[in-house]
């Protein structure tokens, strides 16, 4: 198994296949393996990098809520790269995972060769949305302070079978890395300069509105719907997630 020390903070990671380097990371809740079914298609053209955020699947749960934030997580998938000795990749990721895969465009845009942004949203330019979604967030926190990893029970499909050793490290997870302080993703999509695929299932109705902005306001940006598929796009359509997401790798600029 392949970890990472993040100061004194092990996170896990794994690499499939050679290739243009491809670093993909989970939705809250979920992790790395929400990808294996794409790992045989991915991996046969690419180093698909996976990876478990912290507080999750088989990375450490830190107890000290300081060490879950943004700028932690970009700095995780920053030293995911290093370490695997890849200075620039493609990088994506669901829900929480895209979010943080555009935050990570933010904070370092030389490194990333293109995005990959899966049933996701950028955040919000407005205080009182920003706040509802942190309300929500803090809820869900609670609720697994309150009654531990049986809240996944009642998930989505992707995130029932997910395997976590404790739910305090979602819960401090919720707290400090699915709450959000401010605009400076979504304000950044008109910055963007490298190839942008925006992937959404056709029923994953609270974030179709998300990736029709993202899909206008990046530039050059491309968007593919899936029929009959929800948030976890991936699981409920393998075939057709692939068959939208490699055309877009095949033909990326070098």
């Amino acid at each position: 198994m392949l970890k990472i020390d993040r100061d004194g903070v092990g996170i896990h990671y794994e690499v499939h296949g050679e290739g243009p380097p491809l670093l993909l990371t989970h939705g809250y809740s979920s992790t790395s393996a929400m990808w294996h079914g794409q790992v045989e298609a991915l991996a046969r053209d690419h180093k698909l990098i996976l990876w478990d955020m912290r507080g999750h699947g088989q990375s450490d749960y830190p107890d000290d809520p300081a060490a879950y934030s943004e700028a932690l997580t970009v700095g995780d998938i920053a030293a995911i790269l290093d370490v695997v000795g890849t200075e620039r990749a493609i990088i994506g990721g669901l829900s929480l995972g895209g979010y943080m895969s555009l935050a990570f465009a933010r904070a370092h845009p030389k490194r990333v060769r293109a995005l990959l942004i899966i049933d996701t949203g950028p955040g919000f330019k407005k205080d009182d949305a920003r706040e509802a979604w942190n309300a929500r967030a803090l809820a869900t926190a609670d609720k697994f302070d309150r009654e531990g990893l049986d809240v996944l029970k009642a998930a989505t499909r992707e995130r029932a079978t997910a395997s976590h050793r404790d739910a305090r490290g979602l819960a401090l997870a919720a707290r400090g890395m699915l709450t959000q302080r401010d605009a400076k993703v979504i304000e950044l999509l008109p910055e963007i300069k490298v190839p942008s695929l925006i992937v959404v299932g056709a029923d994953d109705t609270p974030f179709l509105a998300a990736s029709d902005y993202m899909a206008a306001k990046i530039p050059g940006a491309q968007k593919a719907v899936i029929p009959a598929a929800g948030h976890a796009v991936n699981i409920d359509q393998p075939q057709a997630f692939v068959d939208a997401v490699l055309p877009f790798l095949k033909n990326l600029p070098e």
